[in-house]
This record gives structure tokens, C-alpha cells and sequence, in this order.
């Protein structure tokens, strides 16, 4: 399944909360700022593509696939906002920017950013 942004968005959401415990579609909804609907929607084409698994008590937890999407747009959030705050950027506005720019940036772009970031960004050390 290729996903989309809005699937990679899901899957980062679902990481991130599940730092704090058990994820349910309703946390899910309330993150992201969109209806449960569309939330039931999401979640069901992830699980057709292997991301999510729903459990028995509701709560969602991401397949091996999953994380590994989900890691990989985390750690580029994480960098891109890193970087463009380090250049000056406010922190809010270098997260919204970051949101944008994780999903469409290229492997190789993204790797030579980091390389720079870790270089001169004490956060990311």
C-alpha cells in the first residue's frame, strides 16, 4: 500500500501518543483536530495496509510496518524542526513548517539535513 500523507500523518500521530499509554480512535481525533469519522475511516484503510492493528479493548497499536513509517516522519519532524529553529525560525512556526516538509522531501535530502543538523545542533546529539 502506498500511502498517503494523510495516512503517514496518522501513523505519527498514533506514535506519539502511544508514549503517553494506550491509543484510542477518540485520542486520535482530538490530536489531530478532525471527526471520528474520519478517523474510522483512516484507521480502517491502515489496518487493509498493514499499519494498525485495533484490539480487542479498542485501543490501537501500529504494526511493525507502521512504526517504521511512523519512526521515520517523527525523525524528520524532529530534525527539520530542529534545524529551523536553530536558523532562526520560531518554534511554532518551524513544527508547522516541518509538518509540511517531512512528508515530501526526498530520502537524500533529508539524510544530507541531517548530517548538517548533527553537526552544529547540539539538540540532536
Amino acid at each position: 500500500m502506498n500511502l498517503l500523507e494523510s495516512g503517514e500523518m496518522y501513523l505519527e500521530t498514533i506514535h506519539i501518543l502511544s508514549k503517553k499509554g494506550a491509543v484510542r480512535s477518540v485520542d486520535v481525533s482530538e490530536y489531530m483536530g478532525v471527526s471520528k469519522p474520519s478517523v474510522s475511516r483512516a484507521i480502517g484503510l491502515l489496518k487493509e495496509g498493514g499499519y494498525v492493528i485495533m484490539e480487542k479493548d479498542g485501543s490501537l497499536t501500529l504494526t511493525e510496518a507502521g512504526l517504521e513509517v511512523a519512526n521515520k516522519i517523527y525523525e524528520r519532524h524532529r530534525v527539520i524542526t530542529a534545524l529551523l529553529t536553530a536558523l532562526g525560525v520560531s518554534p511554532e512556526v518551524a513544527a508547522d513548517d516541518a509538518c509540511k516538509m517531512e512528508h515530501h522531501i526526498s530520502d537524500e535530502s533529508f539524510e544530507a539535513l541531517k548530517r548538517h543538523a548533527e553537526k552544529y545542533i547540539t539538540e540532536m546529539k
